[in-house]
This record gives C-alpha cells, sequence and structure tokens, in this order.
C-alpha cells in the first residue's frame, strides 16, 4: 500500500486507524517545509492534517507535491487561502476515524 503523511498531534487516532488498513503512515508534529521534505512529502498520495493550527503547510505540501490529495481531520474552521486547497475537510465529531481510513481511497 502507499504511504500516508499525518501532520499534527492526531488526538483522535486517525493515523492508527489508517495504519490499520494497511498504509504506512509517516508521523510529523510540526509540519514545517524541512519536516515535510524529510517525511517524503514529494513521493506520497496523501497528506493528512489533524491540527487547524498548522494550515499553512498544506500551501507548503501542495508547493512540494501539487498532485497531492490533502485531507484535513479536525473540528474548527479552515482559512480561506487553506480551503482552496483542500481535497476533504471532516469533523471528528462526525466521523469515526476507522470509517475515514477505511474510505481512505475512495
Amino acid at each position: 500500500m502507499s504511504t500516508v503523511i499525518v501532520a499534527g498531534e492526531d488526538p483522535h487516532g486517525l493515523g492508527d486507524a489508517i495504519e490499520t488498513e494497511g498504509y504506512e503512515v509517516v508521523r510529523v508534529d510540526i509540519a514545517n517545509r524541512p519536516a515535510l521534505e524529510e517525511a517524503g512529502i514529494l513521493d506520497v498520495e496523501t497528506y493528512v492534517l489533524t491540527e487547524m493550527q498548522q494550515a499553512t503547510s498544506i500551501s507548503v505540501a501542495k508547493d512540494l507535491n501539487s498532485d497531492l490529495k490533502v485531507l484535513i481531520y479536525s473540528d474548527g474552521s479552515l482559512p480561506d487561502y487553506a480551503s482552496r486547497q483542500t481535497d476533504l475537510s471532516l469533523d471528528p465529531e462526525l466521523f469515526d476515524p476507522a470509517d475515514v481510513a477505511a474510505e481512505l481511497d475512495s
């Protein structure tokens, strides 16, 4: 299976659920450019952000890999500049991590 980068604290355990689905998960606490490059952002298909406070990382990730699918799994509002670069934004209160992980390839 493919590799997914999960950035942020991941308080709802989405990274674990993604691993259960057979993906390799690379975790990044602070999603700045060096950390994303080290995590392999150039070669992954999916970037998952679990903290809205790090929304600027979406622009950095998309700059490094324009074909990247971006999933937000966090509560709160996504800034306008980041929403244009996000493929899907889900509220953890409404979507179970296991269900999200199972549909990752969809």
